[in-house]
């Protein structure tokens, strides 16, 4: 029998009537008909009404007292997550040719508010990144006079590797699905052109370069600018099993163009990236850095024109830019390329740009009164806002002849010392990030502000909630600061990715739920539900399955691994919203950090994804009369889906097929025959991929296990089917390959080829 609060008294407006009604004989036997309409009625039903919103109102007290038992057991509520991401920024007016220093948390005019998080150096340039981008072999074949004729031209002493200059992010648009810049380029190097902004009248271009150039070498300052880079790289799902340590810094070196020995020769000089400023942790996620320049004396760019340069784009030079009014524009190059001697072959980047600010959605307040002590014990102030993030929120409160003074913030007042002379005379409070909401102690557990004396919000920051999690380009201005305090120039942000990681504060309800887990587990991971319900309260991931695998080892495939725990996560997706889900390595990461904080020191953690087995079905049915052929089909192919399916609705409990559990031809029988609109299932076949691990993804039909035609697919305990082909026909077979079917109207003797139409 379930535990539920009781009720303090169940009776409602119709029973305070009823029971109202029947005193009437007792007290006033006169009144002998109290019919709906009747004064007397009307009072009786007043009074009921009364009474039901008090008895309402005392029925709450179970509800208080479970609120105060989160309260007794530190189970504040968890506060939003902020939605972050990388933008470009840009000077709003061209004729902008300074270099601007703009302090932290600049605000980002949007609905909800964003902030940028560091200083950053804001350059009068532009950057359009490009490869030398290898030619196929086909082309290089239909090319080979052509690159004969280069040879003698440039008078080359080897053979020559021929290259396209290739422009990637054109337009400031982002790859979804990433650019290899060091796979897809002849010299393994990514190439970012300088640009100075456009003049008004082109002879004015020249002195408006010397002008950029001039800001970005520090002019006469003798402080070299910084320049920030973003770089986002392409994250793709992990393979099965795959490690999930922090992942290496790429070994790369930032280089830029300048004079070599004469006015056709090029050499580079090596940036060095500015300690503490590198947030992409060597280019191995999304973040940015700062790359020192050298003095503009040292900036420069090899002529496009082979007229004055007949050496442009040869060897190690730079690309060749065609484009006449972009190299007009040129200041210098940005090459970014392995380190001698490292074994690089490979850098898949989403977006790479110039001008780059980490934002993330909260608003900083800073010097807010909050209130004025009263010299009671306990006393509570609160916040402008809820939702605050912890680290960065700083307390102060008055002191006679001493003005403000910082106080510390501490998870519980009762915990500050063991020594009550410490804990009396601490300065510290306790908060409420949620509700935003600050606590003081009572004088012996923790220092009372003295009565009349302020309590100032010194600064903070606060926000958060899936409502940053905003799609590309909605971002559109940054009203900033200068770090002197003057207001920098207007700046327009370029954001092509979207924005990522926000999450609604936790409500009442989902942390009543949590009570049961946190007295079972005590935020410790020890069995094997402590370790799936935290897996589940990994922050800023939404957990959409969690199995446990006590005991096994990943990389040996082995059970029965004294000390190891191997966690199965996979991200919460809808059905049919992608093939199958498969985490990526920030969702790994995240659920590994989480779990690993909690864990046993001597226990060995694994997260992994899920190791999915290829699964193709044919089935044939026939058909009742007054259903429509395609919709059966394609209802046919949704049902094996859905049963199929890894996540809830799917499996047989509908939380997702069971991991481990063999796919057996009879149960799929079962759900095509459930579908409205079979009349009889006249053949089922499973098929499997001969080898998909060697690359050879042809079906095969799987053997068979019983004399009725019975077939399986049989899953090791740590693997999920992955449905990727159904052919579902209407016919007395099911079809014996997967091939797709011919088109019946199609003329087997001819090749449909286009034909480009007349215009007039």
């Amino acid at each position: 029998m379930p535990i539920r609060p009781p009720s303090l008294d169940d009776r409602r407006f119709d029973d305070l009537v009823d029971d109202l009604i029947a005193r009437i004989p007792a007290h006033t036997p006169e009144w002998t008909n109290p019919r709906l309409g009747d004064p007397g009625r009307t009072l009786i039903e007043l009074f009921a009404w009364l009474g039901d919103a008090l008895l309402y109102r005392a029925n709450l007290i179970p509800e208080r007292q479970r609120l105060v038992f989160l309260q007794l057991l530190g189970m504040g509520l968890k506060p939003a997550l902020p939605a972050r991401g990388i933008v470009g920024l840009a000077f709003a007016q061209e004729k902008e040719l300074g270099a601007h220093i703009l302090a932290p948390f600049g605000r980002i005019k949007a609905t909800p508010a964003f902030e940028t998080l560091a200083e950053i150096t804001v350059l009068p340039i532009s950057g359009e990144a490009y490869v030398k981008r290898r030619l196929p072999s086909a082309e290089l074949a239909r090319r080979s006079d052509l690159l004969h004729g280069l040879v003698r031209i440039h008078q080359l002493s080897a053979a020559p590797k021929a290259y396209t200059t290739t422009q990637v992010y054109a337009d400031g648009r982002a790859a979804a699905e990433g650019v290899d810049v060091f796979g897809q380029s002849a010299d393994r190097a990514l190439w970012i052109a300088l640009l100075a902004p456009p003049a008004g009248n082109p002879e004015d271009q020249p002195a408006t370069n010397e002008a950029v150039k001039s800001a970005i070498g520090g002019g006469d300052s003798g402080l070299p600018a910084l320049l920030s880079v973003g770089v986002v790289p392409a994250i793709k799902p992990l393979q099965p099993f795959e490690q999930t340590s922090a992942p290496s810094p790429v070994p790369v070196w930032w280089e830029i163009t300048t004079r070599g020995q004469s006015d056709v020769d090029t050499d580079y000089l090596r940036l060095t990236v500015e300690p503490g400023t590198d947030t992409s942790a060597g280019l191995t996620r999304a973040g940015t850095l700062r790359l020192r320049l050298p003095d503009e004396r040292h900036l420069w760019a090899p002529s496009n024109d082979v007229g004055i340069n007949p050496r442009a784009g040869v060897g190690d030079a730079p690309p060749r830019l065609d484009d006449a009014e972009r190299a007009a524009r040129l200041i210098a190059w940005l090459r970014l390329r392995p380190q001698p001697g490292a074994n690089v072959e490979h850098l898949a980047l989403t977006w790479l740009t110039l001008n780059a600010a980490e934002i993330d959605q909260r608003q900083t307040i800073t010097a807010q009164v909050l209130g004025s002590a009263t010299g009671a014990a306990d006393q509570s102030y609160a916040l402008p806002l809820g939702s605050v993030d912890a680290a960065t929120l700083a307390i102060q409160v008055e002191e006679p002849g001493r003005g403000y003074q910082d106080w510390q913030r501490v998870d519980d007042l009762a915990a500050i010392s063991a020594d009550p002379n410490v804990a009396r005379e601490a300065r510290a409070f306790e908060l409420d990030a949620e509700a935003g909401r600050l606590r003081f102690g009572d004088g012996l557990r923790g220092r009372v502000p003295e009565a009349g004396m302020r309590v100032r919000l010194a600064s903070g920051r606060f926000g958060g909630g899936r409502a940053g999690n905003l799609p590309p380009q909605s971002l559109a201005k940054l009203e900033a600061r200068r770090i002197d305090g003057q207001p920098a120039p207007a700046i327009k942000v370029l954001q092509p990715l979207a924005l990522s990681g926000g999450e609604d504060a936790e409500t009442l309800d989902l942390a009543e739920r949590r009570i049961p887990a946190l007295l079972r587990h005590r935020d410790r991971a020890v069995t094997e539900e402590d370790f799936r319900r935290l897996s589940f309260e990994t922050p800023a991931v939404d957990v959409g399955r969690v199995d446990v695998l006590p005991r096994f080892k990943p990389s040996d495939r082995r059970f029965n691994m004294p000390g190891v725990v191997s966690v199965m996560a996979l991200p919460a997706v809808q059905f049919g919203s992608t093939p199958h889900p498969r985490p990526d390595r920030p969702f790994i990461e995240r659920v590994h950090a989480h779990l690993s904080a909690r864990t046993p020191l001597a226990t060995e953690l694994y997260v992994i994804g899920c190791d999915y087995v290829p699964l193709g079905l044919s089935v044939a049915v026939t058909l009742r009369d007054g259903f429509a052929r395609d919709q059966v089909l394609l209802d046919i192919k949704q049902a094996l889906t859905r049963f199929l399916w890894p996540l809830a609705p799917g499996g047989l409990d509908q939380a997702g097929w069971a991991l481990g559990r063999a796919v057996r031809s009879r149960e799929l029988e079962v759900e095509v025959s459930r579908v409205a609109g079979v009349d009889e299932l006249r053949g089922l076949a499973l098929f499997g991929q001969r080898d998909p691990a060697q690359g050879d993804t042809t079906w095969q039909r799987l053997p068979v296990i019983a004399a009725d035609g019975a077939q399986m697919l049989t899953l090791q305990p740590w693997q999920l089917p992955e449905l990727l082909a159904v052919v579902a026909v209407e016919g007395p077979n099911a079809p014996a390959d997967l091939r797709a079917l011919p088109n019946p109207y199609a003329d087997p003797t001819a090749i449909a080829v286009p034909v480009v139409p007349e215009v007039c």
